[in-house]
């Protein structure tokens, strides 16, 4: 009876289970942004350069790898709001450390401490799924992946002036470790609320070792290839090494009755081809994010193409479209609801080959371009606010938020291998009178991704009708 009494107040009272779960998405947004716009700064802190700097972003990509999926198994299996703690005392005391980290390692230390940053969206979309009932977890990630564009947005259009006002990176790290603390004591307080339903079993370690030592490899690789080159003897050992891992790992997870992802039940129709989509949204948003700062930053009169935009102006550009992102994935429950969500999937992809359509035709009309731009990141946020809802529903309640974290894992290699293969374009396609990148590599690459978004269009048609499952009577 408890239990009943707990979900009917859940359900009718959902703002109180929803703000805490926002404020904790935002940070995770936000933080990522911050540093991400701040590795120049940092860089020169530091006294490192460039290349030993792209390791800033390596770190906690890699440390994400592992413990994304770790978090969400162990959320399911103990406790949503205590994984949610524990993740939030690491990220906690890894901001503290780069703040105060005086050499490139110890700052590295740091943000592998803060790795489960990433697992904010999948413990807090577990933690939905197992409070609401369907169109209340729909309407809350709805939110969540809108709070997560708009803590990644915030954070990478204010770190950079707030760190010129202020004098350096140190005080904007400082303040980041700030929000860190006060999001780690909002989650100490009963506000957060305890998931009822847990899953049976015990955590698959081997599979998480094996997991998180392939997506390491594959992972470490890539972001490795561009400086250390595609044929040094550590990129292409971690290349091969990677998928044995990975087949080990595939191997023990179905040899194990209670594996750490269900490999089976990710092969099935009802869900495969979703995750395929989550890979794609990977490549063609996150792989697409440098390839638009280069070209809004590139010079005509020395590129021959481009718009030669201040870095402050650049900000505030890419900005514009990112809260059309919010705006749509804020929405997205009720144009799920309206259309379904395999044609609102359907749209999200065709908007988005459509926006870079649009974008290689007007590549020389700022307005053209940048209206192209607006039409993809509007797709994006029904994208990646609707594929998380489709997941977590189409696997078993209590393994929604592992089904969550094996997808923005997904996420997360596809757009670290389309961010692998741009570089390899930019560095083969140059103009050999200013030896930067060609109009050429742009149009291929935006090119690429309007059929990668084309492909998925058609791909999320495979997934079988997604009606909404009737609900249980309270009682």
């Amino acid at each position: 009876m408890s239990t009943v009494v707990a979900r009917r107040v859940s359900v009718s009272l959902p703002s109180a289970l929803i703000a805490p779960l926002l404020v904790f998405v935002l940070l995770d947004g936000f933080i990522q942004g911050s540093v991400l716009s701040l590795l120049p700064v940092i860089r020169d802190t530091l006294h490192t350069d460039t290349a030993q700097a792209m390791w800033i972003t390596a770190a906690q990509f890699l440390s994400a790898a592992v413990c994304v999926p770790v978090f969400g198994r162990l959320g399911d299996l103990h406790g949503h709001r205590l994984m949610l703690r524990v993740a939030l005392a690491s990220i906690t005391l890894g901001s503290a450390l780069c703040a105060l980290a005086p050499t490139l390692p110890v700052f590295l230390a740091g943000r592998v401490l803060c790795g489960p940053l990433s697992s904010m969206l999948p413990l807090s979309v577990g933690l939905v799924r197992d409070q609401l009932d369907t169109a209340g977890s729909r309407r809350a990630v709805s939110l969540l992946a809108a709070a997560l564009i708009l803590g990644a947005t915030t954070g990478t259009a204010t770190a950079g002036p707030l760190s010129s006002l202020s004098g350096g990176g140190r005080t904007v790290l400082w303040n980041l470790a700030v929000l860190a603390v006060a999001c780690l004591a909002l989650a100490l307080t009963p506000l957060i609320a305890r998931t009822e339903r847990r899953a049976s079993g015990r955590m698959d370690w081997t599979g998480a070792v094996l997991l998180g030592l392939g997506l390491t490899l594959l992972l470490g690789s890539i972001a490795q290839g561009t400086t250390l080159g595609w044929l040094s003897p550590k990129v292409v050992g971690g290349l091969l090494l990677a998928p044995v891992a990975l087949g080990l790992w595939v191997r023990a997870s179905l040899r194990n009755p209670q594996p750490l992802v269900d490999v089976r039940a990710m092969a099935s129709r009802a869900i495969a081809p979703a995750f395929a989509c989550g890979f794609a949204a990977g490549v063609v948003v996150l792989g697409g994010q440098g390839v638009t700062i280069a070209f809004l930053d590139a010079v005509p009169e020395k590129a021959g193409y481009g718009f030669g935009l201040p870095h402050w102006q650049i900000g505030l550009w890419i900005a514009v479209p990112a809260l059309v992102s919010f705006c749509t994935a804020g929405v997205s429950a009720a144009v799920g609801r309206r259309l379904g969500y395999r044609t609102m999937l359907t749209l999200a992809f065709l908007l988005l080959a459509a926006g870079f359509g649009v974008k290689m035709v007007g590549h020389a009309v700022l307005p053209l371009w940048y209206a192209g731009h607006m039409i993809s990141d509007a797709g994006v946020g029904l994208a990646i606010s609707g594929l998380p809802t489709v997941i977590s529903e189409r696997s078993p309640r209590d393994r929604a938020a592992t089904s969550t974290a094996v997808y923005y894992n997904l996420k997360e290699a596809g757009g670290s291998i389309a961010g692998a293969a741009a570089a390899a374009v930019f560095s083969g396609l140059l103009t050999e009178s200013t030896q930067q990148p060609s109009l050429t590599a742009y149009l291929l690459l935006w090119g690429m991704c309007g059929i990668i978004a084309l492909a998925s269009a058609a791909l999320i048609r495979l997934t079988p009708p997604h009606h909404l499952p009737a609900e249980q009577p309270a009682g």
